[in-house]
């Protein structure tokens, strides 16, 4: 079992569109897997069913018992995020601004404050259209901990790809450089890098590629709309020669792009023969060639 992981250093670069085309491609070879759980859509482009759910527990509050809770506001005096509020007769805790640093529970002289696990989001194994199956999440509202829940969702994919005896994981990641990201990038077997034809593009496609060779990874690229600025164009090409990255394809912008994701569709599945789609399926090949090649 292999993991291709697709990243890009900003949003909106096509990564997603990307990623659910080679998903499409793969059949029922691979096991697809979402870590951008911040903002999780590839589901919407795979028709997934939402079959199997659990529940993602990280971090802590803090839990006022209001039996207990002699209304001293000593907790109030030290929380520095505003969490604590005073009622008639006791205290409260915001869940939403407490940032669970245990404070408030250490300076309680009854010991009236908790501090609770909190559910985080959830996880899903789906169905999706093309027979595979698909492991993906939502971080719950204002939630942190991020890292530690795509570090689950690649946890259950790979788990399921090595019981199915599939060939591949094919991992969408989070944009930018932050945990997310490199949570995605852990254990993974290549990375395909989408960039832009674009001045931030380019400076965001510098900034995780430096940050794929800390982890000594394989790369690959797709500069998407490489048409729309040909100057930043050649010096991605350029940059990407000068660190010996394996450019995969540039794709020209085409409006079949939106077309596609208005109907909740990869492109290889919109139209198949369109300039596009041949391209992708010939990056989905390379990209098979050099997982048997490493």
């Amino acid at each position: 079992m292999r993991e291709i992981v697709v990243i890009s250093g900003k949003g909106g670069t096509g990564k997603t569109s990307l990623s659910a085309s080679f998903a499409y491609l793969a059949k029922q070879d691979a096991v697809v897997c979402d870590c951008d759980v911040d903002a999780a859509n590839m589901h919407l482009l795979l028709d997934a069913n939402f079959k199997e759910q659990s529940d993602f527990y990280s971090g802590e509050i803090a839990v006022i018992d209001p039996e207990t809770c002699t209304n001293c506001g000593d907790c109030f005096d030290v929380c520095r995020f505003d969490a604590i509020t005073k009622e008639t007769d006791f205290h409260v805790v915001d869940p939403i601004s407490c940032e669970g640093c245990h404070y408030c529970s250490r300076v309680c002289p009854v010991d009236a404050i908790e501090m609770v696990t909190q559910k985080a989001g959830d996880v899903f194994v789906s169905d999706i259209k093309n027979g595979a199956k698909m492991v993906h999440a939502k971080l719950g509202f204002a939630a942190e901990n991020s890292g530690k829940l795509v570090s689950k969702v690649k946890r259950v994919a790979k788990e399921l790809a090595l019981k199915e005896d599939k060939a591949y994981v094919i991992t969408d990641g989070s944009p930018g450089i932050g945990c997310p990201v490199i949570s995605s990038l852990s254990g993974a077997n290549l990375v395909v890098l989408v960039t832009e034809a674009t001045v931030s593009g380019l400076h965001d496609l510098k900034r995780v590629y430096e940050l794929t060779k800390t982890f000594n990874l394989k790369v690959v690229c797709i500069i998407n709309k490489y048409d729309l600025n040909r100057d930043i164009t050649n010096k991605i090409r350029e940059y990407l020669a000068d660190e010996n990255v394996q450019l995969l394809a540039s794709l020209a912008y085409d409006d079949i792009f939106t077309k596609a994701v208005s109907v909740a569709k990869p492109i290889v599945e919109f139209d198949e023969n369109c300039e596009i789609s041949k391209q992708i399926k010939l990056s989905w090949n390379n990209i098979k060639n050099i997982l048997k090649e490493n």
